[in-house]
């Protein structure tokens, strides 16, 4: 049996080390959180709504509007985790932070997650920060049966508006 290269190794799941990685930065400097945004004025607003599967690892996908100074921007939203069992789908709305320019919006983000569900009840917070140092807090609704409590990375890809 043939074994990869390392190059073809790292084109594969490069793009999950490097988001691990940011994960794992984010987590030891405590940088995704209230005190980071303490008495900032948020920048735009996002509504999305992802469908999530997990059973110990997660994924899920979806979509989302960001409103910045009167413009909404369609964007794309793709998610890969650990530390979640269970099926939902997730409404959240909430405030973006350090968020100059929409361009900057999108990214790998690391996000941190404390929820439960079941039927309809539902608590939950996500926050999110990406490389660039754009942080979100989003207010989440889940419907489904699931437990979450971890991290994942979550990409999100600028759309067309139209």
């Amino acid at each position: 049996m043939r074994r990869p290269s390392r190059r073809r190794l790292l084109l594969h799941h490069g793009p999950l080390l490097g988001a691990a990685a940011l994960l794992n930065a984010c987590a030891r400097s405590g940088a995704v959180g209230p005190a980071v945004i303490r008495d900032q004025a948020p920048d735009a607003t996002v509504t999305m709504r992802l469908v999530q599967a997990g059973f110990l690892g997660s994924g899920g996908g979806g979509s989302g509007v960001l409103s910045i100074r009167g413009q909404e921007v369609p964007f794309g939203v793709l998610g890969l985790g650990v530390g979640g069992i269970g099926a939902s789908t997730v409404d959240a709305d909430g405030e973006v932070y350090n968020l100059s320019d929409p361009s900057r919006f999108g990214g790998t983000y690391a996000r941190a997650r404390l929820g439960a569900v079941a039927g309809t009840q539902s608590i939950g917070e996500m926050w999110l920060q990406n490389q660039a140092g754009v942080i979100m807090r989003l207010r989440t609704r889940r419907t489904g049966l699931m437990l979450a409590l971890g991290g994942d990375v979550v990409r999100i890809t600028l759309r067309e508006a139209g």
